[in-house]
């Protein structure tokens, strides 16, 4: 195997979620490299799926960088906001992205809604790609169950972690230690399914 099969770009500029991957993957025998250390822009997320915009961001990488690249597209989902903010987590406050904004916005949008009904999960897809024509790319998910508090709390995570309320361990993701929200969420649920099927994806790879 060449060096060079051995690196995968990451598709994404988004530190906390860089951090997250890199950690879950840090024992796999593959070098996981930014895609900003190849001047590569983010992708236009025009999808309407979780699995459509991953696969969006990972052909992107692929294409600039003729690499193997590696996606994910995450977020909330709210049941009482019929799914929002979905595919839109990171922006549902607008543009530029901002965590703060956001989850002001949906603690505004659940005020004096009941425990019972801020039932909430996490998702996650992961899609990696060998190479920006794959028409099979391997696509893995997880998925994190809670609800959402009525105000922030912990300063762990990013994102909507401050008020995800996690109920097997009485408290938010927040406040959950990085070891341990890795080993519950939903991008360590879809990083691990990845580690586990990418021997057999990658032995693909070099019979082509």
């Amino acid at each position: 195997m060449s060096s060079q099969s051995q690196k995968i770009v990451l598709a994404s500029s988004n530190q906390g979620k860089l951090r997250e991957i890199k950690t879950i993957f840090q024992d796999q025998p593959y070098q996981l490299i930014p895609q900003v250390e190849f001047s590569v822009s983010d992708a236009d997320e025009t999808g309407l799926t979780f699995v459509e915009n991953a696969i969006i961001k990972a052909r992107h990488a692929a294409q600039h960088t003729g690499m193997m690249a590696l996606a994910d597209d995450s977020g909330i989902e709210v049941d009482y906001l019929n799914g929002a903010p979905g595919i839109y987590s990171a922006r549902y406050a607008g543009q530029p992205c901002d965590n703060q904004a956001n989850n002001d916005k949906l603690l505004t949008a659940l005020q004096d809604v009941p425990k019972q009904q801020r039932s909430a999960r996490f998702q996650c897809v992961i899609v990696l790609m060998r190479h920006a024509t794959d028409p099979t790319p391997l696509i893995c998910t997880g998925t994190w169950e809670g609800y959402i508090v009525e105000k922030q709390s912990g300063v762990n995570g990013f994102g909507y972690d401050p008020l995800f309320f996690v109920p097997t361990h009485d408290c938010t993701s927040a406040e959950l230690s990085p070891e341990v929200k890795n080993q519950l969420s939903h991008r360590g649920q879809a990083l691990r399914e990845l580690a586990e099927k990418f021997p057999t994806f990658l032995s693909h790879t070099m019979r082509n």
